[in-house]
Order: structure tokens, then sequence, then C-alpha cells
């Protein structure tokens, strides 16, 4: 399964930035809502097939196996025109209306403490979630709706040749909430923090193990890992950052250590604003936090100024702006934040990811900005930090 040149380009690209070199340019990518890409097909003038991810050569892309606790394809509780019901491999009700950008959580089957500890986790190893097409929560249920998902590997296999591919997986706390809800996380903190204590360490436990499954089932193929998990909100932590520290980090630290072993680096997907724990997701080697939420307060410039190259950044382009400013404002905040690209160590992305809103014209002028000043020597002009060279 050769890779092409491009493919080959574009690894080294990617690995060099993470390991804060200043390779050719600066790498980009992102991940999309789907109701953007139709906007951006047909604004411009594109085929309904045309993958974007294809049109413009992005950098990384990333996949999702099955990371249901149970695996069994989903239970149609009502379906119609506009919206489906349906039970997943979580145990969560969840409503998916077509029009609305993400779902809603309806009920939580486990949602007591006793339920809790008595949940069973399906065997994390089991070649379902890598080797069989079927439905899961993950992949399936989101700002789309898609059931039959292919074969996971077939799906890297697919990748491999034109894009470097990373896998994935949830940690403790987003795996968590999906089967109890962060409501019930954050109660049951208060309430029963010992007990809740153990059953994180059961979740970690499952996530690491699939990590490992998942390295091994890949074969090879995988050239990095995406750790998604959601501690935070706009202004802060969702919870104390001693509990997190305590019992969440060292699932995190665990699978890390794991990917490292292998020669993947590490890309975490946060929300929110992680300021509290930032210092922590060093300490336990994240290779690049995404996406660094600008309606967060999250500033990549100033958090390359507060720490260095300690840790690679991913994202931080702010989507509310991406899609009402000028061009000339575009040039503005995208070529200052190229500067925190300076010695490597910056993909640049959205803050998130890329939502309807956004227009096409204006995804496609910032790409082609990063294009065009993102290649080293960066010479970012009148928006230079001279400071950060």
């Amino acid at each position: 399964m050769e890779r092409t040149q491009k493919c080959r380009e574009k690894l080294e690209r990617m690995n060099k930035t993470l390991r804060h070199e200043e390779a050719d340019r600066v790498p980009i990518s992102d991940f999309f809502w789907g109701s953007f890409i139709k906007r951006w097909q047909e604004e411009l003038g594109l085929s309904a097939d045309t993958d974007i991810y294809s049109y413009y050569d992005l950098d990384w892309i990333v996949t999702i196996p099955n990371m249901d606790p149970h695996i069994k394809n989903f239970d149609i509780i009502s379906e119609n025109d506009e919206e489906v019901v349906v039970r997943t491999g979580f145990e969560a009700v969840i409503q998916k209306k077509f029009a609305d950008p993400m779902p809603r959580y309806l009920e939580f089957d486990t949602d007591t403490i006793e339920k809790m500890k008595a949940f069973e986790f399906d065997d994390p190893w089991d070649d379902r979630r890598f080797f069989k097409g079927g439905d899961n929560q993950v992949g399936g249920v989101g700002d789309g709706f898609v059931r039959d998902l292919p074969p996971w590997v077939d799906t890297v296999r697919a990748l491999h040749p034109n894009f470097p591919v990373y896998g994935s997986l949830c940690e403790g706390m987003e795996e968590l909430w999906r089967i109890i809800g962060s409501e019930n996380v954050m109660l049951w903190i208060g309430l029963y923090p010992e007990e809740l204590a153990a059953i994180v360490q059961r979740v970690n436990e499952f996530n690491l193990e699939l990590a490992k499954a998942q390295i091994q089932a890949a074969g090879g193929l995988l050239d990095g890992m995406v750790i998604w998990g959601d501690v935070a909100y706009r202004n802060d932590m969702l919870f104390s950052p001693e509990y997190w520290r305590k019992y969440f980090k060292p699932g995190v630290k665990a699978i890390i250590d794991v990917c490292h072993e292998n020669g993947l680096p590490v890309i975490y997907h946060g929300c929110g604003n992680v300021s509290r724990i930032f210092e922590d997701f060093i300490k336990v080697g994240v290779d690049a936090y995404n996406p660094l939420e600008a309606k967060a307060g999250l500033d990549v410039v100033e958090l390359r100024r507060s720490y260095g190259h300690r840790i690679g950044f991913c994202g931080n382009m702010d989507v509310t702006v991406w899609a009402d400013a000028s061009e000339e404002e575009l040039k503005r905040v995208v070529l200052t934040k190229l500067n925190a690209a300076k010695g490597g160590g910056f993909i640049f992305q959205s803050d998130h990811s890329v939502p309807s809103n956004v227009s096409g014209e204006n995804y496609d002028y910032v790409v082609k900005l990063v294009r065009e000043y993102g290649k080293y020597p960066l010479d970012l002009g009148e928006y230079d930090i001279p400071e950060l060279g």
C-alpha cells in the first residue's frame, strides 16, 4: 500500500512540526460540519461528491473506530423525515433532528451510581470494532447521522496512500459522560467521589486497551492518535482540577505512553478553557493541543509566549471571525496567528470545526493565505511579532 510522494511530504511536514522543527510550510487541515461541506461545494461550484481533504490536499485526517462500550447496531425508537431517535451502544437515547447541527441526549439508561457500578464493557479487543462494519455512536451520531459505517481498517487503508492518518479514542471523561451524562458525572463527583473514582479507573483501563487494540489492528498504518477529551467549558474546568489530576490524568498519560512507545504522536482535542491544567498536558506528553477555542479566551500567540515550545498547538482560528470578517481582517488574523508557527509546533485549523456559517469563499481564502504566507522561513510583514522569532 504505497504512499504518494505528496503524502510522504505531508507526513514529514506533520512530524517535523510536532517535533518543533520548521518544515517546508505550516500544516493545515480541519474537522468539518456536513452542512459546511454542502455549502462549500455549492458556493465553489463543485460536485456533491467533491472531497474537501482531497481538493485542498490537506495535511492530516482523523478516523474513528467503534468505541462504544457495547458493540451493537442502533435500536431505532422512532424515525421520520425530520428526525430519528435511537439507543446506542453507550445505552444512551439520542434524538437527531436532521436540520440541526448537533444531536440531543434524551436519557441515559445508566442513571444511578449502582447501575454504573454494575455496568459491563464489551471486550475492547473485539475484532468487530476494527474489522466489521456497523453502527457506532461516536462515528455515526454528531452533526450528521450515519448508519452501517464501513469497517474501520478499510477506511484507514483507503486514506493511507494520500494522507497522514490518525486514529482516535476517548479519554475517561469523554467515554464516561456518554454513558451517564455530563450532569451525573459532575454530581457524582460531589456525592460519591470514591465510588466514581473506581468507575473512572475501569473506564481508563477500557480506553487504554482500546488504544492498544486499535494500534495493533491498524497494522502499522497509523501516523498518530487523537484523544477526544472535553473537561472544560467556556470559562473554566467542568469540575475540580484536583479531581481530574488524581483520577483522569493517569488514564490520559497511560494512553500517551502507549502511543509514543509505538511511534505515534498524540493530538489531544479538548474544548473549553483548560488553562488550569495546561501544564499537566505538557507533563503527560501531549504533542499538540486542539482546538484552542478563541471564544474560551485562548490565543495561540499568547500560549506560545507562555509555554514556548514545550507543547504544540493545533487550531485557534476563530470561526466567528472566519464567518464574518472581511478579507483584509482575515489576512490580519491569519498572519498574526502564524507567528505561533515560528520554530515549528503549530498546525493551522479552526478553533473547533468549520460550521456552515463560514462561507466557501472565506474558507478557500484562508487556506490560500496559509499556503502562501505559511512557507518557511516565514515572512509575515507588518504582522510579524519579532519576540516570537
